[in-house]
């Protein structure tokens, strides 16, 4: 019995046609949408609230947040809306309710001047610098969870989390279907590649933002409830669940933002299909930096990487064998036989437009 969940972060230009970052967009500017969205009761105890309270819904402020010298966070700078969707039983019910929660999103932002764009990475502003500075309690508290080190690539990042969980299986399992995911992810994010801009143009390849986070940021995240089954590596492959509901979840973290959901949905029904293989013998606690900024560089054009890509989607199709879901796929099986990505989409609308602001807007159509 498999269970999923996606993440799905939103990034927005504001009223005046601006990329809506931190440079020029408050909390409370993204927070009058979240609070004209519906409350579900019902959600609750799947998803997490977190201490700061930010969390409260199905979309949420993805940002980072200040400290005072203690416990109480006084501020958080935004990056965009975050929309989750709650444990579903079905792959479809996932993106379903992803696609009704995208679309209320889009409405609500519209009344307040935003709309959505795909973007994976900032195209403009490639580092985050909190101001005023971090005081000694937030530098304690960084410290203190390395993966926390790493805000100066969340907070110009944009991408989903994809998760999946697999009912009564035993952690050891859930731990080693999470390294198999690690070590085969330089084959699976080329699906999603849609970040080519980097700093006001082009960039020199399909996915600047898999080309800066990987060996920095997880891959794959599994989330265990003892002590006793945590890994210790840098970036994490292990982290404690924070609810009950999160035990034995794996988060496949290392793709880019698609704006058709479909992919998402292909891209789920290949991590099924991986959990089931029971072929591929490749394992890895952490992200192998290379494999990756190769794979971010030339994505399918480069052989070993369309080799691989080949190899691990036929595996996946293969141990999903009868299973309906398989159908999903297709979408990857069109990407792979084009060797075409979202990146090539929007680099070629670039050329025509001359215009990053242009290009995305032509996106989420």
């Amino acid at each position: 019995m498999f269970f999923f969940g996606i993440e799905h972060e939103v990034a927005f230009l504001n009223h005046e046609g601006k990329f809506a970052d931190f440079s020029c967009t408050k909390f409370a500017d993204f927070q009058q949408i979240v609070d004209k969205l519906p409350l579900y009761p019902h959600d609750y105890p799947q998803l997490r609230v977190g201490d700061a309270g930010i969390k409260k819904k199905r979309w949420y402020i993805e940002g980072f947040e200040r400290f005072a010298d203690s416990e109480a966070v006084i501020d958080c700078v935004a990056k965009g809306i975050e929309i989750r969707t709650t444990i579903n039983s079905t792959i479809q019910g996932a993106i379903d309710e992803l696609t009704a929660s995208f679309s209320l999103l889009r409405q609500t932002a519209a009344s307040f001047g935003f709309s959505p764009v795909l973007i994976s990475f900032n195209p403009y502003t490639c580092v985050f610098e909190p101001q005023p500075p971090l005081n000694d309690f937030e530098l304690r508290q960084l410290q203190a969870y390395p993966d926390e080190q790493t805000a100066h690539i969340y907070m110009v990042s944009y991408g989903p989390d994809l998760n999946i969980s697999i009912a009564d299986l035993p952690i050891e399992n859930v731990i080693d279907i999470g390294k198999k995911l690690t070590y085969y992810s330089p084959f699976i994010v080329p699906f999603s590649y849609s970040s080519p801009f980097y700093n006001g143009s082009l960039w020199e390849g399909l996915s600047v933002r898999t080309f800066i986070r990987t060996g920095k940021r997880s891959a794959t995240l599994v989330f265990v409830e003892n002590q006793e089954h945590l890994i210790k590596s840098v970036p994490s492959l292990t982290k404690i669940a924070r609810i009950p509901a999160e035990v034995g979840r794996i988060e496949f973290k290392a793709c880019d933002s698609c704006d058709n959901f479909s992919i998402y949905a292909g891209l789920l029904a290949l991590l099924k299909g991986l959990a089931l293989d029971k072929t591929l013998e490749g394992r890895a606690i952490v992200p192998d930096t290379t494999l990756h900024q190769i794979s971010a560089k030339a994505g399918f054009d480069h052989d070993d990487i369309f080799l691989n890509a080949t190899k691990v989607l036929q595996a996946a199709e293969n141990a999903l064998g009868n299973d309906p879901d398989i159908k999903f796929l297709a979408p990857l099986k069109d990407i792979l036989a084009n060797r075409k990505t979202k990146s090539h989409q929007l680099i070629e609308m670039f050329e025509n437009l001359g215009s990053i602001e242009e290009t995305i807007k032509r996106t989420y159509v």
